[in-house]
């Protein structure tokens, strides 16, 4: 059953890539096609495994308002589960490596997908000003602040880029926390298991704005604070 998952994985984001770099390559793409691209694509991967999923704290994050959405990061499902439970437009960021593809980049700008690169300052700038732009045309960033998934489930150490942007962009951080999708396919893990009970919980939004770069070591513990509440206690820290 786990190698018909992953082909099925495969397959679904295949069908929705091809087209998408397609129409990105000749302008023709716009965040609206990508959005109900996505959406078919998230719901098609959770229906295949049978995920059901519960969100809660959706009024903590009024519908006008666009965030950086943090959480913390169990497997490769939290990606389709978070494109599902936010009911808003939402957009990971992505490898600097891959804006120098160019079908890729025309793409994934096109799409809405955002590009940190703290190694080159101007491209940094750059990736600051298309961040800026996202957030106020309606679109939500997601970042993982761990950087990776967990191979334990529990919350791992923070890494600042996301905090940078945040803070640059003027942007609230929603903490957010997932639970579930871990037993159905755990980092470094090789087997899929349907049928799992997967939750979703905002946190209240966290104002950037209020710790500014000088207090972002406590901009980020508040942040780990509010994801690591609504985790089991054993996997907090």
């Amino acid at each position: 059953m786990t190698l018909w998952h992953l082909t099925q994985a495969i397959a679904e984001t295949a069908r929705i890539s091809v087209p998408t770099l397609l129409e990105g390559a000749v302008g023709r793409l716009t965040p609206e096609i990508c959005d109900r691209r996505l959406d078919a694509w998230s719901r098609r991967l959770l229906d295949h495994v049978k995920i059901e999923v519960t969100t809660y704290g959706l009024e903590l994050a009024p519908e006008g308002e666009t965030f950086v959405v943090m959480s913390n990061h169990q497997s490769l499902y939290d990606i389709p589960v978070l494109f599902q439970a936010l009911k808003r437009r939402v957009r990971m960021v992505a490898k600097a490596e891959l804006f120098r593809i160019p079908i890729w980049a025309g793409a994934m700008r096109a799409a809405g997908f955002v590009e940190i690169d703290r190694h080159d300052r101007e491209r940094a700038i750059l990736a600051l000003e298309h961040a800026k732009r996202a957030l106020r045309e309606g679109t939500s960033i997601w970042i993982a602040p761990e950087g990776t998934r967990s191979p334990t489930g529990k919350l791992g150490v923070f890494k600042k880029g996301g905090f940078h942007l945040a803070i640059d962009t003027g942007a609230r951080i929603l903490p957010v926390t997932v639970t579930g999708t871990r037993d159905v396919l755990a980092a470094r893990g090789g087997t899929v298991r349907p049928g799992a009970q997967v939750s979703v919980t905002l946190g209240a939004p966290i104002d950037s704005r209020a710790y500014g770069d000088a207090r972002k070591d406590e901009l980020m513990a508040a942040v780990r604070a509010a994801i690591a509440q609504n985790l089991p206690a054993a996997l907090r820290d």
